[in-house]
């Protein structure tokens, strides 16, 4: 999988399996997990089965106005919580199926898993103080 680096902008290949050490980015030496990380089908259902860490999803679409004013507050949380929880966006347009297994009904809307099961889920977009807050019931 390619995960962008939140500091440096450089693209890292990191194998899923690695996603539980802490994987640095080879350029400039940053965590890779203080910032989303872009899931498809398949990335993602790896993700939540690999992860020993708890997962946060942003399920959202590029269309959708809500979801992109949304989108700087979960990557502020992405660099606040980053190693302790997972923070992945799943485009649900391009990914339907994901949308369609998880019941996706409007965006945007987050889940949390744990062990790669759903533990809570939460629909529109939130202020910085409620995704906090919402982070620490995943935790």
């Amino acid at each position: 999988m390619l995960i962008k680096c939140p500091s440096c902008q450089k693209f890292n290949r990191l194998p899923l399996d690695r996603i539980n050490q802490k994987p640095i980015c080879g350029i400039c030496k940053s965590s890779l997990l203080l910032g989303t990380i872009d899931a498809d089908q398949a990335s993602f259902r790896e993700i939540l089965s690999l992860s020993k860490i708890p997962v946060i999803v942003d399920f959202w679409a590029p269309w959708c106005g809500p979801c992109k004013m949304f989108a700087p507050t979960f990557l502020s949380s992405a660099k606040k919580h980053g190693e302790s929880i997972l923070h992945i966006k799943l485009d649900t347009e391009a990914n339907p199926a994901i949308g369609q297994e998880f019941s996706i009904r409007s965006i945007p809307t987050l889940a949390g898993f744990k062990n790669g099961a759903e533990i809570e889920r939460v629909s529109g977009a939130l202020s910085a103080q409620q995704l906090d807050q919402f982070i620490l019931r995943i935790l």
